[in-house]
């Protein structure tokens, strides 16, 4: 097999709502600041992480409070509560503007490495709100996979061990603060591909370690891509 190729991609990466939807926010705006209305953060880091690894970065361009690209199709929290009332043609037109577009790249760069020979691994990066209804996650980083997948499980066990061997201070845990096998728009590549075609990881960072300003949020950035650089030559053996 080839050297495998590696993709990367931001599914909540702004809070941008384009102009013919920007009523269904009148008098809420404040929410498309908050956790709700994107992933602080997992732009800039996508695109570090992207730039670094000379890697594609497919990223999104409207908030997921429109409509939600890390969402199957046929998923119920596809739309939000602005979203969900829309006319069936305007709902259409968010598919077919923003969401299939995404879709498109992503799985077209895929398919044409994979139908070369080509082995792929797909970081999904994201950031997570500290506390969540009332509840505070103690800890800094997640590494979400699927554990009946051997190879992902494999990956982010050892990348968890080498950035807490290179990171003491950072707590990481796997398939948290979500679980690994939730929806998300790797599914849909996890069921085209085996695992010996494709490898998906999901990095979820808190967003308190996110003021670009600091300097634990520089090491973080350079210490995940240290240690992913260690980890991505563990696969595909």
């Amino acid at each position: 097999m080839a050297e495998p190729g590696l993709v990367i991609s931001c599914e909540h990466a702004v809070n941008t709502i384009p102009h013919a939807f920007q009523k269904l926010f009148d008098g809420r705006e404040g929410v498309l600041s908050t956790h709700r209305g994107f992933d602080p953060g997992a732009l800039d880091l996508a695109l570090y992480l992207a730039d670094n690894l000379l890697a594609p970065c497919f990223t999104t361009l409207i908030s997921r409070l429109l409509v939600d690209h890390n969402r199957s199709p046929q998923s119920h929290s596809l739309w939000s509560e602005f979203s969900d009332a829309l006319p069936q043609e305007q709902k259409q037109k968010l598919l077919d503007s923003y969401y299939l577009p995404f879709r498109a790249m992503t799985g077209d760069w895929i398919h044409s490495r994979i139908s070369r020979g080509c082995g792929i691994i797909h970081l999904s990066v994201h950031s997570f709100t500290p506390t969540y209804n009332g509840k505070i996650r103690d800890f800094d980083i997640g590494v979400l996979y699927v554990p009946s997948r051997e190879k992902e499980r494999d990956f982010g066990r050892a990348w968890q061990a080498n950035i807490k061997a290179a990171r003491p201070d950072l707590k990481v845990r796997l398939n948290q603060p979500y679980r690994g096998t939730a929806d998300c728009h790797q599914a849909t590549y996890r069921h085209a591909y085996s695992t010996r075609q494709y490898l998906a990881l999901e990095l979820e960072v808190n967003q308190r370690l996110l003021n670009k300003q600091t300097r634990k949020w520089q090491n973080t950035k350079t210490s995940l891509l240290k240690t992913f650089k260690q980890t991505f030559a563990f696969c595909f053996k």
